[in-house]
């Protein structure tokens, strides 16, 4: 086995790389969007897929697609073959993800037509999680209620968390197993993960990607009455509810807009609402970070992944500014600099590394797809 194909599908769209799981390198990648959409030409996820391997061409032979899937809920706990009785059980969590487990079963199903031959492996973002103690994962609900809906935190982006997570033991050149991380996953959506010797033990986002830290969009953590008081108060129904957590909230309702990057140039012009904004985002993961540590009972390395995680310097000195008594410490010069590479961003000595780690998590899934098989 050398070529994995990885794909990750959207309502609307097919993002797939192929990756040599030999050098891991990637051989291929690209985007087919506007799927079904008025005016395109890509009427379903079936004509996506024949359009990818029509780029494809003849001259890769795939050995296994590996596929995304956002929530495998506590019947998945790893990469998993997918047969249709798995395929059935993807679409019975659909409940628990709506907007992404039917997008992600409409590229499986155009895969497997289209790739009947070669095995289809299932990575689920919750698998990682999937060791979270009950401490950690358990909501202070009825009890049974809980379990006959089966609410409780799952935890999401452990695909990332698990791939960082190792490249830095990698790149510290210290066993997995002996350190004490914390990964902040910073991107438009965004979560953080406390990870014991290579275990998941404590994550933000919850029984659905919203709770948790303040991202593009979602505004993570906030009192479940405060939707009760907007219901009565407003008049909000449970969609309209959906749609202001999911689409309208995070830096987006703080400042009308969602990009950070956008946000942090209102600020430099001074714009009030953008830095108060900012400053609610540096709070809210400033205060995981803490929660983290004392979960961890220490920290050997604080990591930052993703878009705004990876590239954004202003926001990784601030954030952790006035923590130097935890061992947390950031060099300017080496916080300053633009790479793609895994790197120090402390001080030789410190206590704590504290590093910027790319994340690449159709790596880790080609990884797990070619480990099952």
């Amino acid at each position: 086995m050398t070529q994995v194909f990885v794909v990750n599908s959207g309502s609307s769209s097919i993002k797939y790389q192929l990756i040599d799981v030999e050098t891991e390198e990637s051989v291929l990648s690209g985007l087919v969007e506007r799927i079904g959409e008025p005016g395109s030409d890509v009427p379903d996820h079936e004509a996506g897929m024949r359009r990818v391997l029509e780029t494809l061409g003849t001259e890769h032979q795939i050995a296994a697609v590996g596929h995304r899937v956002v929530h495998g809920g506590s019947l998945f706990d790893s990469a998993t073959l997918i047969t249709d009785g798995v395929e059935a059980q993807i679409d019975e969590l659909s409940a628990l993800a709506p907007l992404h487990n039917p997008a992600n079963l409409l590229g499986i199903r155009a895969a497997r037509q289209a790739l009947p031959d070669v095995p289809h492996v299932a990575v689920f973002d919750t698998a990682f999680h999937q060791t979270l103690p009950p401490a950690a994962y358990t909501y202070a609900i009825d009890a049974e209620l809980a379990a006959k809906h089966h609410v409780r935190r799952y935890g999401f982006h452990g695909t990332s968390h698990k791939y960082v997570s190792e490249q830095a033991a990698r790149f510290l050149g210290r066993p997995l197993a002996s350190l004490k991380i914390i990964v902040l996953h910073l991107g438009n959506g965004a979560s953080v993960a406390a990870i014991d010797g290579g275990i998941s033990v404590e994550t933000s986002m919850g029984m659905t990607p919203l709770e948790g830290l303040v991202m593009g969009t979602r505004s993570g953590d906030i009192d479940p009455a405060a939707l009760i008081h907007l219901h009565r108060q407003a008049g909000l129904g449970f969609d309209e509810l959906d749609e202001l957590l999911n689409r309208r909230s995070g830096l987006l309702g703080l400042t009308g807009n969602g990009d950070m990057r956008d946000v942090q140039d209102a600020a430099s012009r001074g714009d009030e609402f953008a830095e108060a904004a900012l400053a609610v985002y540096r709070h809210r993961v400033r205060r995981y970070i803490g929660a983290y540590i004392a979960h961890l009972g220490g920290l050997d390395a604080l990591v930052f992944t993703a878009g705004v995680g990876e590239n954004n310097a202003l926001l990784r000195r601030r954030t952790l500014a006035g923590l130097e008594f935890l061992g947390i410490h950031v060099d300017n010069d080496r916080n300053e600099l633009v790479s793609k590479q895994a790197r120090h961003i402390s001080p030789e000595g410190a206590p704590v590394a504290v590093l910027v780690i790319p994340t690449n998590e159709e790596l880790e899934i080609a990884r797990q797809t070619a480990a099952l098989l």
